[in-house]
């Protein structure tokens, strides 16, 4: 009889990246990010798969007060070319799979004024596809122009360096 110990590694998942939202990182400032499973029909893979997403004005949000569902508004996902009659609605409410004490922190994250659940990115981990959230907070147009300058500063001492 064999007595090894059983191999209890996990095994890494493979992530290969959809679809990121880069003018979110422009737009807003992310206090932190979660990540969140995300509820949808065979069609939607499908299109996911070819990359036919697009974040603009997409949010997260809750549909009730007292429910602890998080649903992701706005989030277009092309209607697959070879579906039939069973195709999906591009823009339709999609339900994110999410722990209960994370919803419950987004909750409170959501309520307070100025703060907002935004996508950041989407990407396949395995099989499942996966959502970024970032909570965020607007920034002021000079914000935003000190982060291009700061960047600008950066690329031309990296530039100095070499």
């Amino acid at each position: 009889m064999d007595k090894s110990p059983k191999n209890t590694e996990k095994k890494e998942r493979t992530i290969r990246m959809i679809a990121q939202n880069r003018k979110a990182r422009h737009e807003f400032e992310i206090l932190y990010t979660v990540e969140a499973g995300i509820a949808l029909t065979g069609t939607e893979v499908k299109s996911l798969r070819q990359g036919k997403c697009n974040f603009q004005d997409s949010y997260a949000g809750f549909m009730s007060n007292i429910s602890d569902e998080i649903t992701l508004f706005n989030f277009n996902i092309s209607v697959y070319e070879h579906g039939n009659r069973e195709n999906h609605h591009p823009t339709r409410p999609r339900t994110l799979l999410i722990h209960a004490k994370e919803a419950t922190k987004l909750r409170a994250a959501a309520q307070e004024k100025g703060l907002t659940i935004i996508p950041l990115a989407l990407y396949f981990s395995g099989a499942y596809v996966k959502i970024e959230l970032g909570v965020a907070r607007g920034k002021k147009l000079y914000d935003k122009r000190e982060d291009l300058k700061n960047r600008q500063v950066e690329r031309e001492m990296r530039r100095e360096s070499k």
